[in-house]
């Protein structure tokens, strides 16, 4: 009967039903057939939106919501150009450091595909670059801020994890911008290669007049981390400052957004978080069922008979987490597959903090990974174009950020440098 009722869960999922319903019926099925009273599933739930860092959740997610409506990224594109227009290959790695601040703030890859990428393939071709290489830059770089803090899948981990959120914040400087460097370095050997040797009539008054038009956002991270890591707010009072801020900006300052236009936004962003909240609480449910089997334990025995080395496990660690990149969001991996591997990277003295930058980012490289990556298919419908020559345009992309997951994961102390 048991085994009946697993298949039809199975079925359910494979047929599209919503993940958190999956889940729940899952934990229900779990300790009913142990005869736990059904109730601590809800108790779960419950601790779960007890949690003080929800908020924080939310009120990130409403600010990314409301820049994504507005024009700041046209703004910071202009900046970016004005900064970094003489430089060759100067405007691919202007669409690479708006892509990952954009992603930061609005912790969506696809967001950042659909918002920017209308603004940046244009431009990238009317600059000489390949077909090929713009669509593989803005695929790939779609998820390239998931480290930065203010991003909500570092926020998700900590939660999951109980980790503290202003160490995860100062772990993905490094490793972020690392795989942006090696990016952009890539791009400015390619713009040698094609002769864009950088527009030389970007002025000191353009700089000038770009970055008074983008100054609000420009201080928005200033207020917003130096705000954190001064010690001046906690997470929830920083969140709290970001929406008001973003809000101010895009309604009274820039009148882009209408108070009208509001309801939907927090439609929009109440949906996305609604949804992460009911498949965390879900999940911990279902994780608590398995903690109470011991489950991760005897997994651990079972891995550690085999696996003796922490290289060994890493490297194992990285090729499963690729393909958990590819055919799950990064929400739902954060909370389905890390209460599972946590104890097992602790078996092997592997900081959490640490777990966390290789996590999330063999998640971000796992989005543009072919054959059934989700930027690749976003990306698809966003620019029309067939989705096997996206594969063949992101391979190079690809290549360059595993060789940055190599470094992230066998040099803990790129993530680790403060400690």
């Amino acid at each position: 009967m048991m085994f009946l009722a697993a298949m039809g869960l199975i079925l359910l999922a494979f047929c599209g039903a919503p993940l958190f319903i999956v889940i729940s019926a899952a934990a229900l099925l779990a300790f009913y057939s142990l005869g736990v009273d059904l109730s601590i599933v809800t108790i779960e739930m419950y601790r779960l939106a007890a949690n003080p860092l929800l908020i924080a959740l939310m009120l990130f997610a409403f600010a990314g919501y409301i820049l994504a409506e507005g024009n700041s990224s046209s703004r910071l594109v202009r900046l970016s150009r004005a900064l970094l227009g003489r430089l060759p290959g100067g405007f691919a790695v202007v669409s690479l450091l708006c892509c990952a601040f954009f992603t930061a703030l609005t912790g969506a890859s696809g967001v950042t595909i659909v918002a920017l990428g209308g603004i940046l393939l244009p431009a990238l071709l009317k600059e000489k670059y390949s077909e090929n290489f713009s669509l593989g830059l803005l695929t790939t770089s779609g998820s390239l801020g998931l480290l930065f803090p203010p991003s909500l899948p570092l926020i998700i981990y900590g939660v999951v994890t109980s980790t503290s959120i202003g160490d995860l914040f100062l772990a993905g400087i490094l490793p972020g911008m690392l795989m942006i460097t090696v990016l952009s370095l890539y791009s400015i050997c390619k713009g040698y290669k094609l002769g864009l040797r950088g527009d030389s009539h970007v002025s000191l008054q353009e700089v000038s007049r770009a970055a008074w038009e983008a100054r609000w956002e420009i201080m928005l991270p200033v207020v917003v981390l130096g705000g954190i890591f001064s010690g001046f707010f906690v997470l929830s009072e920083a969140a709290a400052v970001t929406a008001l801020y973003v809000l101010f900006m895009e309604v009274v300052i820039h009148r882009e957004l209408k108070i009208k236009d509001l309801a939907s936004t927090v439609m929009k962003t109440v949906m996305m978080v609604g949804g992460i909240i009911l498949i965390l609480g879900a999940s911990l449910a279902f994780n608590a069922f398995l903690i109470d089997q011991q489950v991760p334990g005897r997994v651990l025995e079972l891995i550690q008979e085999h696996v003796t080395n922490k290289f060994v496990f890493l490297l194992l660690l990285n090729l499963f987490l690729l393909a958990v990149g590819c055919v799950l969001d990064v929400f739902s991996a954060l909370v389905i597959v890390v209460p599972l591997i946590l104890p097992m990277a602790a078996g092997y003295d592997i900081h959490p903090v640490h777990l966390g930058m290789v996590f999330l980012t063999n998640l971000q490289i796992g989005y543009s990974t072919p054959p059934i990556g989700m930027n690749l298919f976003i990306a698809g419908l966003r620019f029309e174009k067939p989705v096997l020559q996206l594969y063949r345009a992101s391979l190079p992309f690809l290549f360059l950020l595993l060789f940055c997951l190599a470094l992230i994961t066998f040099i803990p102390r790129l993530s680790l440098f403060w400690l």
